[in-house]
């Protein structure tokens, strides 16, 4: 194909991109050996460009001993020979461009893996030394100092402090395998300004950035001396006051990634991973002096519920112009339950559900009481949802299988388990294999077209019903869905802005975007009325139109339906 130049090199390609993110573990895998890798990758390119994204975000791809599916990375300039090579990586990067597609890879710039060299090199140095500098290492406390420095909970379960043997500890947010860097150390800056260089110079077009708001820390080796506890550390609000998250000594760090990102042609760009509360600090880090994007998972906390929907559109949209960025929108990734299966859970406050992330994951694994998942309907509100936002000015961010409507697997046997959080959290957190079992492309095969081998985390039989072969030949299958909606949503990315038209339905959210394209979503359970004077309906996320639309009811005005938990796009009949 022929690709658009000056599209190309715009430096703000990525301000209404769909990016698609690779989990490349489970992807494809070229060589049968049940590990998904590049060159799995490359064999389906041509699927990506027929899905219509612009731009892939791969996860992490490093050598690694998979402590935490990869983030937890040996060498960062480097890649797992399990997953390929140098050499793998770049034909990856041109086979992509080729198709005009952007590159995107996740940096953890948090914490390495406890197999770093450098990390190694601070176990093999004594306390204080300039190598333990690199992290952070603090002397415990006791008369033996054999007690941790605090009683900080780490996020994976267990203690923030890991002792190493000599009376000291270094502090890790996640698992003991994942040593934090300490950001206030010039090597370690430097070092990650090499890194940034290095996937540029190999034609990488941007960065998605690991807890881009945890890298600066309020205290260091021995200040303050003694530590606050982990209850008085969580009253205080995330921000420049907190000890761990979102202070404004981030902003420096960023400020020197960006003078890297500039000296390439177009800039590469980043957006950086926030999971803090609705804030507006989080627009620091989407302006054009920081990264240039941020996530805004908030329309996930929003769940399936009009009105927080709306309230949190109108908020990232707000957040966004003040930075001079663009909004991101976001369902599913990696971390948490596919939201083909939240969508199927009952309704419940959404906040309730995300006070702990794995809620849904623990209604989904438990029977008797509990409410179980309604699959049909969760995928029904999956698509309405997601072709609601892609109707929004912003960039879209999909995660792989989405598209098919994969559910949650939830049947893992807990000895092919892989994340740390089940290991370290047993009897209620099942953690996050069930969102990262390998996509089905056929529907039949030992992985279902996943390789030639079983896969490294076992699939359901029913993912047959799923797989990208069996979806391609079906005209109203959720793969076909996302195809037209995202060739459609290319003709009409015009604007950033948006016009809410009021309904007078709470359940019922309608908008106009420049152009005279409109998007209309109904969250009820039931049909809803819908004036369209005349108008043509373009597309529908569920199917059967002609037959849901229906002409007046006895006993309300005569106009157009809406299905429930459908939503509904079309243009203008007088704009050519």
């Amino acid at each position: 194909m022929t690709v658009d130049k000056d599209n190309w090199l715009s430096p703000t390609w990525w301000r209404q991109a769909v990016v698609y993110q690779i989990y490349p573990r489970s992807f494809a895998d070229a060589n049968g050996d049940g590990i998904g890798d590049l060159q799995g990758i490359i064999s389906r390119v041509d699927y990506l460009k027929d899905l219509g994204i612009d731009a892939v975000w791969l996860s992490p791809f490093y050598p690694s001993a998979l402590a935490d599916g990869g983030y937890d990375v040996d060498d960062y300039r480097d890649v797992d020979p399990h997953i390929g090579s140098i050499d793998d990586f770049d034909q990856l990067v041109s086979a992509l461009h080729q198709r005009g597609i952007k590159l995107l890879v996740d940096i953890v710039p948090n914490h390495s893996s406890n197999r770093h060299a450098w990390f190694q090199e601070a176990l093999a140095s004594p306390p204080q030394s300039p190598a333990r500098d690199r992290y952070i290492f603090r002397r415990g406390t006791g008369p033996n100092h054999d007690q941790a420095p605090s009683d900080w909970k780490a996020a994976f379960g267990g203690s923030a402090w890991e002792p190493v043997g000599d009376g000291w500890f270094y502090f890790h947010i996640f698992a003991p395998e994942q040593p934090d860097w300490n950001w206030a150390n010039p090597e370690v800056r430097q070092d990650f300004l090499t890194t940034l260089r290095f996937w540029s110079d190999h034609g990488v077009d941007g960065f998605r950035v690991d807890v881009a708001m945890a890298l600066a820390k309020g205290f260091d080796a021995e200040q303050p001396e003694i530590l606050p506890s982990q209850a008085e550390m969580e009253a205080v609000p995330i921000g420049p006051d907190h000890l761990l998250y979102d202070r404004d000594e981030v902003d420096e760090i960023y400020a020197g990634w960006r003078r890297v990102f500039d000296e390439y042609q177009p800039p590469r760009v980043a957006v950086a991973e926030l999971w803090a509360e609705p804030s507006p600090r989080k627009a620091r880090y989407a302006t054009e002096e920081s990264l240039g994007q941020a996530f805004f998972f908030d329309i996930v906390h929003a769940g399936f519920n009009p009105f927080k929907v709306r309230q949190t559109i109108d908020e990232v949209l707000g957040w966004s112009r003040d930075s001079g960025s663009s909004a991101t929108w976001v369902l599913s990734n990696h971390d948490i339950v596919r939201h083909a299966s939240r969508f199927g859970l009952p309704d419940v406050d959404s906040d309730s559900v995300w006070a702990g992330p794995d809620r849904d994951r623990h209604w989904l694994m438990t029977g008797g009481k509990e409410p179980v998942e309604d699959r049909c309907r969760g995928l029904r509100r999956a698509r309405a949802l997601t072709m609601f936002l892609m109707g929004l000015p912003g960039s879209l961010y999909l995660y792989q299988g989405e598209e098919l409507g994969l559910p949650e697997v939830t049947d893992l046997p807990d000895a092919a388990r892989q994340d740390p959080i089940f290991f370290r959290d047993r009897g209620f957190n099942v953690g996050r294999d069930g969102c990262r079992v390998p996509l089905p492309w056929t529907a039949t095969g030992s992985s279902f077209g996943f390789g030639s081998g079983a896969a490294h985390l076992p699939q359901p039989t029913w993912f047959g019903q799923y797989a990208v072969a069996v979806e391609s030949d079906q005209d109203d299958s959720t793969l076909n869905l996302y195809r037209q909606a995202l060739s459609l949503r290319g003709r009409w990315q015009g604007a950033e802005s948006l016009e809410w038209i009021e309904t007078g339905d709470p359940q019922l959210l309608h908008f106009r975007r420049p152009g005279g394209w409109q998007v209309a979503m109904n969250f009820a359970d039931q049909a809803r009325p819908l004036p369209l004077a005349g108008q043509s309906i373009s597309l529908s996320s569920w199917p059967g139109i002609e037959t849901a639309v229906v002409e007046g009811k006895d006993d309300l005005a005569v106009g157009h339906w809406i299905p429930a938990e459908t939503t509904y796009w079309w243009r203008d009949s007088q704009v050519s």
